[in-house]
Formats: structure tokens, C-alpha cells, sequence
């Protein structure tokens, strides 16, 4: 006698459906770029969860070279984008809505980048180089036009994170491009609340941190050692400053460095097409609380950069900051550390 099993139907169902969605991720300074291809309304959703800010026709060609890509010999055969590509994933302090607000964000008069990453991932896509700016440099912000009109004025001596506050996403990746000579090929935004959802849809994440963290302003308090943190904590990790070294900005980069590689394991050690409701979960939270340039605007975009990273393991992430020293005219700024910081870009070039 055959019996039926309704709950084992609906099982090899949603299996069948899980290898269907294909999903893959590359989280950076706390923010997961994570492509879904599904059907019908999910994909719908999705899709239209993503918002987006066209970059390349604002900044138009007065930019720097993009990398000259040689096409391989298997290139007929995998439509997969392999070479060389530089993005730039900024981390937004907005408090612009509701979560923003509760999590803590910056001025609710405007935004700063919170973080700052140069994304370099190297031809093949199996290695890739972190760069954090620190957002306390003092650079020359160069004029960028407006979406209402006009331009911002060239500003010397500013800091670095003022170029997102003055204008946008666009001013941000000019900025970027100024200080380095490297074309950003993208650009990613994740703000506060989205960071904290991600990681929450993640369940979670495991840092180890080799300090205690004493900090009142981001409201995080942990002795040293491994700990299993959920997305506020996360988020106040990613925050923190003034409880760990000398409360500067370095001393936190650090810190968001380390949730870079917790993300990627966490990843790793996640079987989200075993559990569609998770993916879609992981999905939602992501596309929910991003901005990106019009060349990964969609789930179809995102899901060929993410399947372009498979080979892509935390063990080969390369995590730097920005070589710099104390500025001369403020204690409390740094500089670009000359000739190491030219070296370094230089070094993203020759890829």
C-alpha cells in the first residue's frame, strides 16, 4: 500500500524550486551584494526593491581609463563576466526612515559615508583586495555635478566623507577615482537598518574581538574574546570607535574589517538553497537596503556578478587600509601616507 505524503511533496517541491534560485554573495565593511534568479512575484519583489543612480552618465568620460579586458579562449563557452573589476561599497550613516533612526544613524538633516571600501577583485574573480578610506583623510574633493543642476565646488583640505554629505553617490565615487586614478566599475550602498536586517536574516554572525569594547555612544559592550552577534551588534561593531585603541577612525576599521570576514563565512556556512525561506529572507533584507550604479540594478545583473564569485572564499580576501599619517594641520585628521598610498592604488592598476 503506497502512502501519500503530502509534507514530503510539498518538500521535493520547494527542493526542486531551491535549485532553481540561484544565489550567491560578496559582503564588504558590513554590506553583501546577493543576486537571486526566481519567478513570478518574488522576482517581481525583488527586482523592484532595488534602487539605483546612473554614475557613468553623470560623471561622463572625464574619468579614469576602465581596464582593458582580453577575452579567453573559453569565453564562448561561459557568458560569466571574468575579468578584473573595481568596486566601490560605501556604508551610509543616513537617518532617513524609521529603522535608520532607531539603529542610531547620523544627522537627519543628510548623510556621510560611515565606510568607505575600494572592492578590487582580480582577473579569474578567485582573489580579491579590501581597501578602506579612512573617512577622517583630508583630500581634495573635486567639483561634481548635481542631479538638480550645476556642481559643488572643489573643496581642499576636506574630509573625505563630506563628498557623499555634498553630493551623493556620484560625488563619492568622483572623489574616489581622484584620490586613487582607479575606475570604480560600481558602486554598492547598504544604510544602517539594512546592514542590521542582512545579518539578522543571516542569523547572525561570529566575530572575535581582541580587546574589550567599552563603548556608551554606540551602546556596545563586550569583553575580548569570540563572540555570536546579531544584526545591532553587528551594526554597533561596525560603528564603534571611541571604546577600542586610541578612538580614532583606524581603530574601527579594523573592526569593520573583521565583519567583512564574518559575512563571507557566515555565507559560506549557509545553506540557503536548502531553505527557500531563508533565501528569500537574505534576498529581501539585501535588495531592500541597497543603491547601486545602473550596471547592477537588477536581480539579473546581481546574479551574474555573484555567480562570477563562486570561487571567491574569505581565506583569499585581502583586507588593507588606505596608508596614512597625521595630518599636519589637525591632530585629529589624516593624509594620504606618501609614496605607500600612490603604491598601493598603483598596484590595482597593473591587474
Amino acid at each position: 500500500m503506497t502512502v501519500h505524503d503530502e509534507n514530503g511533496d510539498e518538500r521535493r517541491r520547494l527542493g526542486r524550486r531551491s535549485r532553481v534560485l540561484k544565489a550567491a554573495g560578496l559582503t564588504l565593511a558590513g554590506v553583501l551584494v546577493l543576486g537571486i534568479a526566481a519567478g513570478g512575484w518574488a522576482y517581481w519583489h525583488l527586482n523592484n526593491n532595488i534602487k539605483s543612480v546612473d554614475i557613468n552618465s553623470a560623471l561622463g568620460d572625464d574619468r579614469p581609463a576602465r581596464a582593458v579586458v582580453t577575452p579567453s579562449a573559453s569565453a564562448s563557452a561561459s557568458p560569466l563576466p571574468t575579468g578584473a573589476v573595481n568596486i566601490l561599497v560605501l556604508g551610509s550613516d543616513s537617518r532617513s526612515g524609521k529603522a535608520n533612526k532607531e539603529l542610531g544613524g547620523g544627522s537627519s538633516s543628510g548623510a556621510r559615508s560611515d565606510t568607505a571600501m575600494v572592492v578590487h577583485i582580480d582577473a579569474g574573480r578567485t582573489e580579491a583586495t579590501v581597501v578602506s578610506i579612512p573617512r577622517d583623510t583630508l583630500v581634495t574633493r573635486p567639483s561634481c555635478p548635481l542631479s538638480s543642476g550645476g556642481s559643488t565646488a572643489q573643496a581642499y583640505n576636506a574630509m573625505f566623507n563630506s563628498a557623499y554629505s555634498v553630493g551623493g553617490p556620484v560625488c563619492a565615487v568622483k572623489t574616489v577615482e581622484s584620490i586613487t586614478d582607479v575606475r570604480m566599475d560600481h558602486y554598492i550602498e547598504i544604510d544602517f537598518s539594512g546592514f542590521a536586517k542582512l545579518v539578522n536574516a543571516l542569523g547572525g554572525v561570529t566575530v572575535t574581538t581582541d580587546e574589550d569594547i567599552d563603548d556608551d555612544k554606540s551602546h556596545l559592550h563586550l569583553a575580548a574574546g569570540t563572540h555570536h552577534l546579531n544584526g545591532k551588534q553587528a551594526l554597533a561593531l561596525a560603528r564603534t570607535r571611541h571604546g577600542i585603541g586610541d578612538g580614532s577612525d583606524l581603530g574601527r576599521i579594523g573592526l569593520q574589517q573583521k565583519l567583512v570576514k564574518a559575512l563571507l563565512e557566515q555565507m559560506a556556512a549557509t545553506d540557503l538553497l536548502t531553505d527557500p525561506a531563508k533565501l528569500y529572507r537574505v534576498a529581501d533584507a539585501v535588495t531592500s537596503s541597497l543603491t547601486m550604479d545602473t550596471g547592477l540594478d537588477s536581480l539579473k545583473e546581481l546574479t551574474r556578478l555573484g555567480q562570477s564569485l563562486k570561487g571567491l572564499s574569505s581565506d583569499h580576501v585581502r583586507t588593507l587600509t588606505m596608508p596614512v599619517v597625521t595630518a599636519p594641520s589637525d591632530p585629529n585628521r589624516v593624509v594620504a601616507k606618501e609614496p605607500a598610498a600612490s603604491e598601493l592604488w598603483d598596484s590595482l592598476r597593473a591587474d
